[in-house]
């Protein structure tokens, strides 16, 4: 996975809004829709554009992920500014909650990142859950926390690096993972379209995890 782009995918969903009505549907009922993500594009004049000596920006002016500090099976994950001076923390760099999530095998198979939002309607937190290119995106994601009730999401986009699902969790969903010892993610590969892939979600070190966030 090439880490340059890897890096532009995570600033570009740490800054995309993230304001959509949170999914509340069982396993029984699909979810409604999220809002689509629009990318902006920008068209310019190459007659305008600087010299390449005017652009300074280089690797080194680029943010870069990094892990501040772990909560249980819940790392923090921030961006860097280049421009912080070594050694001192910056109280305004973007932070989130982040986990690997692994199937029975052990294999890394998909991963999660939990945000709070400050203006999300019913949304208190979003969530990006990334997971294989070869996922069945029309079965949708399915999330149960312990023995709730199950609820599916739909996906909102992929890349090349995998598809995603933009996710709203509801006060009453944040206080059930802070309450919970362990989630279920489950999911359907294309190739095998009735097989169900189930990985856990711990939720050990989640509530202090996700008290250390503030709204940016």
């Amino acid at each position: 996975m090439h880490t340059t782009y890897r890096t532009a995918l995570i600033l570009a969903l740490l800054a995309a809004p993230f304001s959509l009505s949170a999914q509340t549907a069982t396993e029984e009922a699909p979810a409604e829709t999220a809002e689509p993500v629009q990318e902006a594009v920008e068209t310019t004049d190459p007659a305008a554009e600087p010299a390449p000596d005017e652009l300074s920006l280089g690797e080194e002016a680029i943010p870069e992920p990094y892990i501040k500090t772990e909560f249980g099976d819940w790392k923090l994950q921030c961006l860097r500014d280049p421009n912080t001076p070594e050694g001192e923390d910056d109280a305004n760099e973007p932070c989130q909650l982040f986990q690997v999530l692994q199937d029975d095998q052990g294999t890394n198979v998909a991963e999660i990142t939990i945000f709070p939002l400050a203006d999300g309607g019913k949304a208190v937190a979003g969530a990006n859950i990334l997971v294989p290119l070869e996922t069945l995106l029309s079965a949708q994601l399915t999330i149960q926390i312990d023995n709730g009730k199950a609820r599916r999401y739909p996906y909102s986009f992929c890349s090349p690096i995998g598809c995603f699902a933009r996710v709203g969790f509801t006060g009453e969903d944040i206080a059930s993972m802070k309450k919970g010892a362990k989630a279920k993610v489950l999911l359907r590969p294309a190739p095998a379209p009735d097989a169900v892939v189930t990985l856990d979600m711990s939720l050990s070190g989640f509530t202090a995890g996700f008290d250390s966030l503030e709204v940016k």
